[in-house]
């Protein structure tokens, strides 16, 4: 069976690494190759490292590396893990003054299942790139997903478990678009090709069933929760091996987000920091951008779904796997 994760695009790696102990962890993607990068920022909280780089207008077109990580602002650290491991093997920008790894990355607020005080950091992501590898992505409560959960509309105490997935669209004459994503969402999670609602709130703090939230949302004139700061995000990578540049590359993260839009409602609220990447790994010619575009919403909406289903229970919170499975 072909690999249909984001390792399907030849030359990208992928490691998790996890504290158990604290609920939380990161995932790095790493490449063979200076890979040119883009980036579309749609959340209202926004947590990201490297991103400005990645503008058009700016100088630096490739990355060598991006991380996502739990811990919110205090996971941006997991950059330094990243960029020690990548010096160390001479990979990186070519300054005149040395090699300089360019490392991007974004975060998710997970400290509602961590209150140990101990976030992902240099370390752990470090541990991360030692572990990547170019086989399928192992998906669910690993990595940045480890302390991801879903359904946060009417607050935690109703929420579902969230993970990370990862999926690959093959299409024509050999191209491939990729996608990984950690599902941490402010909203519920649908299945399109049914709309079913698969994970979302639920219908008290001690039920495994999923509460209609439509007559709640038009009853109200604010989602409940009280929230102090934002506590959502959904965040990742979408790659293919199409020859692409920065230019066009912001256009596909940019398409990207409707994969977002079809599973995940509400989307792109205050709430949220929906980050989403796009690389591109191989040497394909004459590819339409929005072609590619919308192959990778398609790789997105997908890479969402299964890291909700492939998501088990943590700390009492139930996943999608529960519900479907009747237990």
């Amino acid at each position: 069976m072909p690999d249909d994760t984001l390792t399907a695009i030849e030359g990208i790696r992928v490691g998790h690494a996890e504290i158990e102990e604290s609920s939380t962890g990161c995932t790095v993607v790493l490449f063979d190759r200076e890979t040119a990068a883009g980036v579309d920022i749609r959340g209202g909280a926004p947590g990201t490292f490297g991103t400005d780089s990645l503008n058009p207008l700016n100088l630096v077109s490739r990355v060598h590396g991006l991380f996502f990580a739990g811990g919110s602002a205090f996971g941006l650290s997991a950059a330094e893990g990243v960029r020690k491991y990548l010096a160390e093997r001479k990979v990186g920008f070519e300054s005149g003054h040395g090699l300089i790894p360019i490392v991007a990355g974004a975060i998710i607020f997970d400290l509602a299942l961590n209150r140990t005080g101990i976030y992902p950091g240099p370390d752990l992501a470090y541990a991360a790139c030692r572990l990547a590898s170019p086989e399928p992505v192992p998906e669910g409560n690993l990595g940045a997903g480890l302390g991801a959960t879903v359904g946060k509309l009417f607050g935690f105490d109703r929420c579902m478990k969230g993970g990370v997935g990862s999926s690959c669209i093959y299409g024509a004459e050999g191209v491939k678009v990729a996608a990984l994503m950690v599902v941490n969402a402010f909203g519920e999670i649908v299945d399109p090709s049914g709309g079913v609602r698969i994970a979302g709130v639920r219908k008290s703090s001690v039920s495994r069933s999923l509460a209609d939230t439509m007559p709640e949302v038009l009853r109200s004139n604010c989602f409940g929760g009280g929230f102090p700061c934002p506590q959502a995000t959904v965040v990742g990578v979408v790659a293919t091996n199409a020859a692409l540049n920065k230019v066009q590359l912001t256009k596909v993260a940019q398409m990207a987000h409707d994969g977002l839009a079809r599973a995940v409602y509400p989307v792109h609220t205050q709430y949220d920091g929906d980050t989403v990447f796009a690389v591109s790994c191989g040497d394909i010619q004459n590819t339409e951008v929005s072609l590619i575009g919308a192959l990778a919403a398609m790789a997105v909406t997908e890479a969402i779904l299964r890291g909700v289903r492939k998501a088990r229970s943590l700390h009492g919170i139930p996943a999608a796997f529960d519900i479907e499975a009747g237990i």
